[in-house]
């Protein structure tokens, strides 16, 4: 028999430890792409920045969906991991981490994005008449400017991370004690009648959202993306 306290425990533990990872590898990517579009004009990218804010707008089962065609045995990418890993990684908390960092990503990009943009270009320019490298010059001029923004960006993809259901669900399933997250165990145990441990989850979940959205406010209240 599974305490009440073990079925609040591994789905909060998974939920953080998935949105952790996730909100690691959308702040090196997001950041990334974030500059490129703030800095960079090149052909398609209009498109570009459509297909990377297209996961806020879809619904998550498509997501979900698409997920599971690409990272699938047959898909793509899951062909390419079967072949270095030896197994799929459908049903797993990888598959979890891919459904966060996918439906979270956005919100970094467009947050950070913004913050750069907010970044005085003569400030740049200095560094480079002083002989600084644009690498030199975003890692030491443009983006401790635009920390803020960035910051944000990172604290709004972890509380989305740590709210997704939907493309988690197709992705990887609910697994007890491999991958059922909040969410998902917020649904089972409604589904289930077992409305007590629901009410305990969504008030977790309520408890981290609250948080979330405090320090974005705090973090965006204290610089507006000023330099």
């Amino acid at each position: 028999m599974i305490s009440m306290l073990d079925q609040i425990w591994f789905p909060l533990s998974i939920t953080l430890w998935i949105a952790a990872v996730s909100s690691f590898l959308v702040l090196c990517s997001g950041v990334v792409i974030a500059y490129i579009f703030a800095r960079r004009d090149f052909r398609g990218k209009e498109l570009a920045e459509l297909f990377v804010t297209l996961p806020l707008i879809l619904p998550p089962t498509v997501i979900g969906y698409l997920l599971v065609i690409l990272v699938g045995k047959n898909g793509f990418f899951g062909q390419l991991i079967y072949n270095v890993l030896g197994t799929g990684i459908l049903f797993t908390w990888q598959a979890a981490v891919i459904a966060a960092y996918t439906v979270s990503l956005p919100l970094m990009v467009r947050t950070a994005q913004a913050a750069i943009e907010a970044v005085d270009k003569e400030l740049e320019y200095a560094a480079y008449i002083l002989g600084r490298t644009e690498i030199e010059t975003a890692l030491l001029i443009t983006l401790p400017l635009a920390k803020r923004g960035i910051l944000a960006g990172l604290v709004l993809s972890f509380a989305r991370a740590v709210g997704e259901f939907g493309a988690t669900l197709m992705l990887a399933g609910n697994i007890p004690g491999k991958t059922n997250t909040m969410s998902i165990s917020i649904y089972s145990a409604f589904q289930a009648g077992n409305n007590e441990l629901a009410n305990i989850l969504v008030l977790v979940l309520i408890l981290i959202s609250l948080l979330s959205i405090a320090l974005t406010g705090k973090i965006v209240s204290r610089g507006k993306f000023e330099v």
